[in-house]
């Protein structure tokens, strides 16, 4: 995992509150659970980022008329 970090952050009162709660139920620290936090949201964004740039390929390959895997493989024999 590598060498921790310590950073200070402020946050609202009800969520600094919420996040205590969290990990007194998770019976973990503090810090985990905004790790955790900060983790999903890097996955989210890196799937966000992946759907678009998939929206963008399929909309050049419709374009070129590519629609099916028969289509990709007639393309890429030319």
């Amino acid at each position: 995992m590598g060498t921790a970090v310590k950073r200070t952050i402020s946050l609202p009162e009800d969520l600094a509150r919420e996040t205590e709660e969290i990990a007194r139920a998770e019976g973990k620290s503090f810090s985990a659970i905004v790790q955790e936090a900060l983790r999903v949201a890097r996955a989210k964004r890196a799937q966000t980022e992946l759907r678009e740039l998939q929206a963008f390929w399929s909309r050049k390959a419709r374009a070129s008329g590519i629609v099916s895997e028969d289509d990709l493989d007639k393309y890429l024999a030319e």
